[in-house]
């Protein structure tokens, strides 16, 4: 007996020091790529010119480039990749579909048509000008409920429908049918407000204001804390509602949390950067690969070091280092996430039969 427990107690022991050691390395990659991110772009510029421009600020064009340009879109790739990542955790957890994620099943649609409503269902009379004075925030909490109302759509139809494929078809349908309301709304909208709308969507990680990225890292932070608080919740709900309602868990309270935090973190990516796609989908499969846990204590610091990596590394890989060429960020998140995806379906086929 005390064999078995001293078994236990050293494997226990084994397994925090591995995810320490996991969780040192993946910081060391997020910090390293993020010093890529910042050396690589259509300017050469070395990594001492860097330095001087961070801490002793020369005045230097490298430092305008560095400081105004480089350094915000690293910033703001480390927060994308965070909330993607976390939402999409939450996701998979609370509709326990290893195939859910905010591009995936329509969520980042949802909030590009809050956005939309946002730009083009404002008068002739106005012009992006006068949207702008409103604030960043306007456009964010469009972004939140047009997340939060699809995501409400989609829990109600997990609940009747439980083939992961049927929910995934659901998804791109409503994703459709999103993209038709907005072609209707631009077919509609002025010339004006259309070229405002044209532009968001071409937004990129590169194209955020210093006013856009100061509400960016707000709303990720505060997904992040609601995330750290309802650890114990998604545990639960792994196993499902019933047994989450046997232990005492307020199962409709913790639903209504990991709503408003899955929003905020996917509706105000999407809000400032446009629908990226897979990041959410593909990164916490990865994290449970490399931790081998299902255990959201672990999972979730996990996933906020490697989406941030994640994201880092794919903004790296869009610059074509050594080239003034910029691929779509969209591209290459799609290329790393869809032979996760592939992965996963070939995994679950293989389970069930």
């Amino acid at each position: 007996m005390e064999s078995d427990i001293k078994i236990l107690t050293d494997s226990k022991a084994t397994n925090v020091s591995r995810d320490r050691l996991l969780y040192l390395f993946l910081a060391a990659v997020v910090i390293s790529l993020f010093i890529l991110d910042i050396l690589f772009g259509s300017v050469t510029i070395n990594p001492s010119e860097v330095f001087r421009a961070l801490f002793l600020q020369t005045g230097s064009d490298f430092e305008t480039i560095i400081l105004k340009f480089r350094l915000p879109k690293a910033i703001t790739a480390v927060a994308v990749g965070i909330a993607l990542s976390l939402s999409g955790l939450q996701m998979q957890t609370l509709f326990r579909n290893p195939m859910a994620g905010p591009y995936v099943l329509g969520i980042s649609s949802g909030a590009s048509l809050g956005v939309a409503f946002v730009i083009l269902g404002f008068s002739a009379n106005l012009s992006p000008d006068n949207i702008t004075l409103l604030g960043n925030w306007i456009l964010v909490v469009a972004a939140w409920a047009g997340a939060g109302a699809i995501m409400f759509i989609m829990m109600i139809i997990s609940t009747r429908v439980k083939d992961i494929m049927t929910i995934l078809i659901i998804g791109i349908m409503l994703s459709s049918g999103i993209s038709a309301i907005v072609t209707i709304m631009q077919y509609f909208s002025n010339e004006t407000l259309l070229k405002a709308y044209v532009i968001w969507t071409m937004g990129s990680l590169g194209n955020i204001t210093s006013g856009q990225l100061q509400v960016l890292t707000i709303s990720v932070l505060t997904g992040i804390f609601l995330s750290l608080i309802s650890v114990k919740m998604l545990n639960a709900l792994l196993l499902g509602e019933n047994y989450a309602r046997s232990i005492g868990l307020n199962v409709n309270f913790a639903r209504t949390l990991i709503f408003i935090c899955a929003s905020i973190l996917a509706g105000s990516v999407t809000a400032f950067c446009g629908p990226i796609g897979f990041v959410g989908l593909a990164v916490p499969h990865i994290v449970r690969i490399l931790f081998k846990t299902s255990d959201h204590k672990i999972l979730i610091p996990g996933t906020i070091l490697t989406g941030g990596a994640v994201m880092l590394l794919s903004d790296i890989i869009s610059q074509l280092p050594g080239s003034e060429s910029v691929l779509p960020i969209n591209s290459i998140t799609s290329l790393i996430g869809i032979p996760v995806v592939i992965w996963v379906i070939f995994r679950n086929r293989s389970i069930s039969g």
